[in-house]
């Protein structure tokens, strides 16, 4: 019986991939003990148990790039974490040790090579952060989503393998009944899905109150993720403004019977559902909301995050728009642009449908299996600690 630890989180972008990494390892040998190491208080210690895995929590957080009194804490909370990494994976011994990115993933990884175990990076990006740069000298093997990664990362270490999305998705089907009826959704328009993450985009979020000054179109219908951080936000704006959709002519249209004003979420859980019965997707360009879009093959308007390093979002939505595979529009001018084009495109099927299908085309819908394959090797054959 295999024991494997999957360590990072921070973000549903590193959490659902490492959840569907440890579906599908625990699904080819059901008998494997898998384990999480994640951060204190981040969404991992939430999610991951509610996908039925124990997770041990550890105190490590961000360096904040401003100046900021926090950073004080960090190298306090950097050895205390390395500490407690440590203990956990002496005590539970993995013939394996993955890492997903994200807070948690650096030292439990740091440890895990410190001691001769074999160890396994997913770097989600096609500019990798520091923190995997560094690892990558010590880890056997390194699966990455995008070719080109020999500038980062030892060569012969390197596996294309893509980003894994949730199992759900990949065996998508058009459960649309069942999603206008989870979402409260009328089944005769047509749907904008709005996503900004986990967190939630205040860009993003202000762009669509602003579409709805301009006026809904009657035949289309929102379904819109605010985010946590800015639900209570959104909520107060509408009600201080009394919004509801309104048709081109200014009449308002009946509110949608979703949770909250007119299908507005502070986060959706059925993801499959949700991505069922969009006809457009308005959201970031992070690595693995363009892998889950390319998966279920949805025509979207990417809005690049400009608070990440390197400004690896933008590069992520450009190698897209170069396949015609998405549209993108930039954060600073989103406000502006973005109620047009989301009426534009809503008329125009015909575009739609043809993003949808050069999105598609850029799928790997195995790519959590890829990751297991390579798992599954370093337990066959015990490498050294460098993987010669």
């Amino acid at each position: 019986m295999s024991r494997f630890i999957i360590s990072g989180g921070g973000t549903g972008g590193h959490v659902y991939p490492a959840i569907a990494i440890a579906q599908t390892i625990q699904n080819r040998e059901p008998a494997t003990e898998i384990l999480f190491i994640g951060a204190w208080g981040k969404l991992e210690m939430e999610k991951v148990p509610a996908a039925g895995f124990t997770i041990e929590g550890l105190p490590v957080a961000g360096f904040i790039r401003r100046t900021s009194w926090k950073n004080l804490t960090f190298p306090f909370k950097l050895l205390r974490s390395l500490q407690l990494a440590r203990k956990i994976i002496k005590q539970f011994n993995p013939d394996v040790v993955i890492g997903v990115g994200g807070y948690a993933s650096g030292p439990t990884l740091k440890v895990a090579t410190s001691l001769g175990k074999p160890a396994l990076i997913q770097e989600q990006n096609s500019i990798p952060g520091v923190t995997n740069r560094l690892l990558g000298a010590r880890v056997n093997r390194i699966c990455v989503a995008y070719p080109g990664m020999e500038r980062y990362f030892p060569a012969e270490k390197l596996v294309l393998t893509g980003n894994p999305v949730r199992a759900d998705l990949v065996s998508l089907t058009e459960h649309l009944l069942e999603a206008y009826a989870c979402f409260g959704l009328d089944p005769t328009k047509k749907t904008l899905l709005v996503l900004g993450g986990s967190g939630g985009a205040k860009t993003i979020n202000d762009s669509i109150l602003g579409l709805l000054d301009q006026g809904l179109p009657e035949d289309v219908q929102l379904l819109w993720q605010t985010g946590k951080h800015y639900y209570e936000e959104v909520q107060r704006r509408l009600s201080d403004t009394r919004k509801t959709p309104k048709s081109p002519e200014g009449d308002l249209l009946p509110p949608l019977q979703g949770e909250g004003w007119g299908g507005v979420v502070p986060f959706i859980d059925r993801m499959d559902l949700a991505y069922s019965c969009a006809d457009l997707v308005i959201s970031r360009a992070g690595a693995i909301a363009i892998s889950e879009l390319c998966v279920v093959g949805k025509p979207a308007i990417l809005i690049p995050s400009p608070n990440v390093a390197e400004d690896h979002q933008t590069k992520n939505a450009q190698a897209l728009v170069e396949q015609e595979a998405a549209l993108m529009v930039s954060d600073r001018e989103a406000p502006d642009i973005l109620p047009g084009m989301v009426v534009e495109m809503m008329k125009n099927k015909t575009r739609r449908q043809h993003l949808g299908q050069h999105i598609r085309k850029l799928a790997i819908p195995d790519a959590a299996g890829r990751i297991a394959d390579e798992v599954f090797k370093l337990v066959e054959t015990k490498p050294d600690l460098h993987g010669k």
